[in-house]
């Protein structure tokens, strides 16, 4: 009999690492009966590629998505563990292996019936940074964001900036490279420094190319582009210049049945800016209570509710806080917050991702929302945890692969409204689309080195957009406002607090309590509103 087992053991870890599944040794200690060899063939049937573990608290069969995690770090903090050394295994496991449990009897957390899948969301291995890891991460952003280049028709060859350099004759080249620095000569002609891992190059941009000047005004330091011109000497005076941007037929995606996706962002609990009335309608609006036959309709067919970040308003984020806080301790800010969002439907999934006023860090990525604070959150029977960033796809059917959502709380919008002329003169905070539609030309949520605090992560740039989203939703700025910029749906977010002193002073003009909604079968938005 145990010679039968072993060889059924065999068969069963065979099976699965052939569907591309890690098991943990602790599982495979577990396999001492037919009825268990049984439950993990059930389980890889109906999950989705992951890491399949044995919860040693609740002895319960679990997946996690395998996705962005450092196998090769947890293997080496198992090691450490074992020789009796100090380790992050246990920290790890915790990480990776405590999102979207599934237990071996096949009950799901909640009663959710609607898909939810993460594609992304970041996991950090926690590591000691160094000055090679900033290299790293620049080197990294220019590979990730050259792969979306090169196929590009209008770049032709490409070069590199050193052989360039080494060229004695006239002739036009192509690069991709980041933007290093950039100044205005005496007659108002742009030069621009162009570096690669190569090296730099001087690039000038003449003002009597009215279209080519016009768009090199706006770039920035440190995004990454295409750039076409005639090379002489140590200089290339540029005829084009190319961003990763969104292919022009990129398709816009149309579910079968009509449905609807909300999007909430900066409801700011425990400021006593909230605004509690409204959002006391929306919640009576989401449980069908209130509005008139086309409204509960509406609410009647709301499958996801997005929240962008900024669920509490946080303690110590801006000077003189304390003084609007109607609740100063940030444990309750999530026990109310929670308290809240637990009267919407629980058959609606909640995604959620953090913002710069939640506990947690505020470089980015950020991770999800942890159990320190915010474990009443976790205590929702239908929340989910994402990071910011994070791609989140939701509403797939057997004849539909559904639609991905980009989450960005919205950090970096301060910055881009500050240092680009074209979107401080045509709106600033009040044009939320825009400065999307600015970072999605440039496939980077962030591109310049101080519009956010970042993560030097040395595998990838996590912040680049490396897949085309559907829909592309942020908050941050507290003003509502949707657009389409190459079929791909633009969502700011709302937020459900006043005016406080701060905004005032730096010039925010929010418009509180509107909820965008998006039909899935038609891709037509609609902004709700619930307050004046």
């Amino acid at each position: 009999m145990e010679q039968e087992l072993t060889s059924k053991k065999k068969e069963v870890v065979d099976y699965l690492l052939k569907k591309g599944v890690l098991i943990s040794s602790e599982l495979i200690n577990q396999l001492n009966d037919e009825s268990k060899i049984q439950t993990l063939y059930s389980q890889i049937q109906t999950s989705s590629t992951g890491a399949l573990v044995i919860n040693e608290d609740t002895q319960k069969l679990t997946t996690s998505q395998i996705n962005n995690i450092n196998w090769t770090e947890v293997e080496k903090s198992k090691v450490m563990l074992e020789k009796g050394k100090y380790s992050v295994y246990n920290k790890l496991v915790d990480l990776i292996f405590t999102e979207k449990i599934t237990h071996a009897e096949g009950e799901s957390k909640s009663p959710l019936k609607t898909p939810v899948k993460i594609l992304f969301s970041y996991e950090e291995i926690p590591k000691k940074r160094d000055i090679r890891d900033f290299i790293d991460y620049f080197n990294n952003r220019h590979r990730q964001i050259a792969s979306l280049l090169r196929n590009r028709i209008e770049l032709g060859k490409i070069s590199s900036i050193n052989k360039i350099l080494n060229k004695k004759e006239k002739e036009t080249v192509s690069i991709i490279a980041m933007v290093a620095d950039k100044q205005y000569t005496k007659n108002n002609n742009l030069i621009i420094t162009l570096e690669d891992p190569t090296g730099q190059i001087k690039a000038i941009i003449n003002k009597t190319k009215k279209n080519i000047y016009t768009s090199a005004k706006e770039l920035v330091m440190d995004e990454v582009v295409g750039v076409v011109g005639v090379a002489q000497g140590d200089v290339i005076f540029v005829n084009n210049i190319i961003w990763p941007d969104i292919p022009v037929n990129n398709e816009m995606k149309k579910s079968l049945e009509e449905g609807y996706i909300a999007f909430l962002s900066d409801l700011h609990v425990g400021s006593s800016k909230f605004l509690p009335d409204d959002f006391d309608k929306f919640i009576k609006w989401i449980n069908c209570e209130v509005g008139n036959d086309s409204q509960r309709k509406i609410a009647e067919k709301i499958k996801y509710l997005f929240i962008a970040g900024d669920l509490v308003d946080g303690c110590g984020v801006y000077p003189d806080q304390e003084k609007e806080l109607l609740i100063p301790d940030i444990y309750e800010q999530y026990k109310e917050c929670a308290r809240l969002l637990s009267k919407i439907p629980k058959h609606i999934p909640l995604i959620i991702c953090p913002g710069n006023h939640d506990a947690l860090r505020i470089a980015e990525p950020q991770p999800k929302l942890g159990m320190n604070f915010s474990k009443p959150l976790h205590d929702l029977p239908n929340a989910i945890f994402v990071s910011n960033p994070a791609l989140v796809n939701v509403a797939e059917a057997d004849d539909f692969t559904g639609f991905n959502i980009l989450m960005y709380h919205g950090y970096s919008f301060d910055y881009f409204v500050s240092e680009v002329d074209s979107l401080r003169a045509n709106g600033g905070y009040n044009r939320g689309d825009l400065i999307m539609k600015f970072l999605m030309k440039r496939r980077h949520l962030a591109p310049s080195h101080t519009s956010t605090l970042y993560i030097p992560e040395t595998k990838k740039d996590f912040l680049v957009i490396e897949q085309v989203p559907d829909i592309f939703i942020s908050g941050h700025i507290h003003k509502s406002i949707a657009a389409n910029y190459r079929n791909v749906t633009l969502i700011s977010g709302s937020c459900w607090q006043s005016k406080t002193a701060f905004q005032e002073k730096v010039g925010h003009n929010p418009e509180p309590s509107r909820v965008p909604i998006i039909n899935t079968k038609t891709r037509e938005v609609k902004v709700l509103k619930f307050g004046q």
